[in-house]
């Protein structure tokens, strides 16, 4: 029996009896008892009750790969090579690099449950509770190496940002270089990592974790402000987003050496949280404080310092609100 099985019987979050569930299962109540150890230790919540049994409160939505496939438009399944699907892992950008570390891996989408070891920008851990995000990576094949790649990860925000209107959350903006943001509070991030030759034939990441409906004990770890989906939009499905998330950007992946950050600049710019606002920026021990003007072809970030136009990439770079 796989965790799988018990995890999609205990989805709809009623009760069901040890013994229900072996016999629906094929297998013995110690059998179910220790797989609903597993889902313990995945930070799933269990309720028990005398002479009810289990269930997990709320119930789970499961990614299902027949419905994502299902609600593709045609241009995103075109540029469809695999979707793989699972349960739990370190990180599905560290499992997206050991398939582009071989080539010939652009159209491979990686999707988890959960994630032990979900990493964010600057190495800082991303939080992965079970079933209650999406953690979503796709790699993508570019022949100019790094030098093609200038404004991708702001141009994969605008693909973002673009599937969650389309869903009803209108009110998201992007937090230069890779955030999505509602207000002050964080909804998504971007991390972009890159194999092969960096002048040349290369494969690129493209990592997403997107906040969809956090408990509050999965939260517990996040230590920033935060805002989840179902905050904005109630009652969105966890593969309606996911193929939605796709239709926007696997197009866009296939097309943007082709175009450039140029052709999604000004949409970006329509979507920037801080556009005319005081800043700050933390670079290492320094900070630079400014008004955010926009950003260039290349993505840098433009800022009005001492009355002077000043660009800066990313990197080691951390944007803030002035006093914030």
């Amino acid at each position: 029996m796989s965790v799988r099985a018990i995890l999609q019987l205990m989805s709809d979050g009623e009760f069901h009896s040890g013994e229900a569930l072996g016999e629906l299962l094929g297998v013995s109540r110690t059998a179910v008892w220790k797989h609903l150890q597993k889902l313990e230790a995945y930070g799933i919540p269990l309720e028990s009750v005398k002479g009810r049994g289990y269930c997990v409160p709320g119930g789970l939505q499961l990614l299902d790969a027949a419905q994502i496939q299902g609600a593709l438009a045609p241009a995103a399944n075109s540029c469809l090579r695999e979707l793989d699907i699972h349960e739990s892992v370190d990180s599905t950008n560290a499992l997206a690099m050991a398939r582009a570390s071989t080539g010939a891996a652009g159209g491979y989408v990686c999707l988890a449950e959960h994630q032990s070891r979900g990493r964010g920008r600057r190495g800082r851990p991303w939080v992965s509770p079970f079933a209650q995000s999406v953690y979503l990576s796709v790699v993508a094949e570019f022949s100019g190496g790094a030098a093609a790649l200038e404004g991708l990860s702001l141009a994969v925000g605008v693909a973002l940002v673009r599937a969650l209107n389309t869903l009803g959350a209108e009110q998201v903006l992007l937090k230069w270089p890779n955030d999505l943001v509602c207000g002050d509070r964080k909804l998504a991030g971007i991390l972009l990592e890159m194999a092969g030759d960096p002048a040349g034939q290369c494969q690129v990441v493209v990592g997403v974790g997107l906040n969809m409906a956090l408990s509050s004990a999965g939260a517990e770890a996040i230590d920033q402000p935060w805002v989840d989906l179902q905050q904005l939009v109630p009652g969105v499905s966890r593969n309606a987003l996911v193929a939605e998330l796709l239709n926007q950007l696997l197009p866009l992946l296939a097309e943007f050496e082709s175009k450039g950050f140029g052709a999604y600049r000004e949409e970006w710019e329509r979507s920037h949280a801080y556009a005319d606002k005081p800043v700050r920026l933390v670079i290492g021990n320094t900070e630079v404080a400014g008004i955010a003007l926009g950003v260039a072809a290349n993505g840098a970030l433009r800022l009005l310092v001492g009355g002077e136009e000043q660009e800066f990439h990313g990197g080691e770079i951390s944007l803030r609100p002035a006093g914030g």
